[in-house]
């Protein structure tokens, strides 16, 4: 695991990681957003709703493989295993962190992965 992580990422993957839904809300601002699979969830309520249900049919698990530091954005490539069809796979958690917290999250396949499956941008 990448192992020099801010505190709010390292929280979220520990929240994920423990399937405690309160301690991964806690992790965003009210009014956040996730965008996952190309669907929006917006707002607090929301994304524990969708959090807790991703925990019970997945049982999702994230292991952080490499950080880039953008500015406002926070590029996370993590291995996530689980119980789902080709698990593990790596996906990039695009963070937007405001006043450590999370106020955006982008969640999307890697390019490598794509371009594995043979989808090329």
């Amino acid at each position: 695991m990448y192992t020099k992580l801010p505190k709010i990422i390292d929280d979220f993957i520990k929240a994920s990681n423990e399937h405690n839904s309160d301690a991964y809300i806690a992790c965003f601002i009210e009014n956040a957003v996730v965008q996952d699979e190309g669907k929006d969830i917006n707002g607090i309520k929301a994304i524990k709703e969708w959090n807790e249900w991703l925990s019970k049919e997945y049982k999702v698990k994230l292991d952080a493989i490499k950080l880039v530091d953008r500015n406002e954005e926070k590029l996370l490539t993590a291995s996530v295993s689980g119980d789902f069809e080709g698990s593990p796979v790596n996906l990039d958690y695009h963070f937007t962190i405001s006043n450590d917290k999370i106020t955006a999250l982008k969640i999307l396949l890697t390019p490598a992965f794509l371009a594995k499956v043979g989808i090329f941008f």
